[in-house]
C-alpha cells in the first residue's frame, strides 16, 4: 500500500503527460479526444491597401482544419518556433478568401490577438489553450514578424 501511494505521489509530482503527441516539429494540432487533428499550415499574403493599410491573406474561405469546440486546446512538439510568440486572432472572410488588416500610424486601431494560455508539458511538448469561447468563424495562429499560419475553424 504504502508503495502504491508513493508511486502515485511520483506521478503526480513529475506530471508525466501520457496522452497522443503531435508527428510534426512547430505545427500546432488541435486537441479532439484521443486525436490529434493538425492545423492548416500555409504562408499568409501581404497586400497594400487603403492609405497605412496591410492586409493579410490565406487563400480559401474556410481552413481544412475543424474543431467544434468553442475553447479549444492544441499540443505543439517544439523545435524551432517560439510558442510564446504565437499571436491567435479571428480573420475576416471576405471574396473567397480568409484575411485580416493592419494599421500603422499614432491613432491606428488593430485587431487584438486572443488570449492564449501556454503550458510546457514536458521537455518539447507545449499545451495552448484558447482562455475565452470562440464563436463560430476562422482563426489563425501566427508567430510574431513571420507571415506564416497557422489555420483552423470552430463551427
Amino acid at each position: 500500500m504504502r508503495f502504491l501511494v508513493f508511486f502515485l505521489i511520483s506521478f503526480a509530482v513529475l506530471g508525466q503527460y501520457t496522452g497522443p503527441v503531435p508527428e510534426k516539429e512547430d505545427l500546432p494540432y488541435i486537441v479532439q479526444a484521443d486525436n490529434l487533428i493538425p492545423t492548416e499550415a500555409t504562408t499568409a499574403n501581404e497586400e497594400k491597401g487603403k492609405k497605412d493599410e496591410t492586409i493579410y491573406t490565406v487563400a480559401g474561405a474556410a481552413s481544412s482544419s475543424k474543431t467544434p469546440l468553442a475553447s479549444p486546446i492544441f499540443l505543439m512538439k517544439v523545435k524551432d518556433l517560439v510558442p510564446e510568440k504565437l499571436k491567435l486572432y479571428r480573420l475576416d472572410v471576405r471574396n473567397g478568401r480568409r484575411e485580416i488588416t493592419f494599421r500603422s500610424g499614432k491613432k491606428a486601431k488593430n485587431p487584438e490577438p486572443l488570449r492564449v494560455d501556454i503550458k510546457h508539458v514536458r521537455e518539447g511538448l507545449v499545451r495552448l489553450e484558447v482562455s475565452d469561447s470562440l464563436p463560430n468563424g476562422q482563426y489563425s495562429f501566427s508567430p510574431d514578424e513571420s507571415n506564416a499560419v497557422f489555420c483552423f475553424e470552430v463551427h
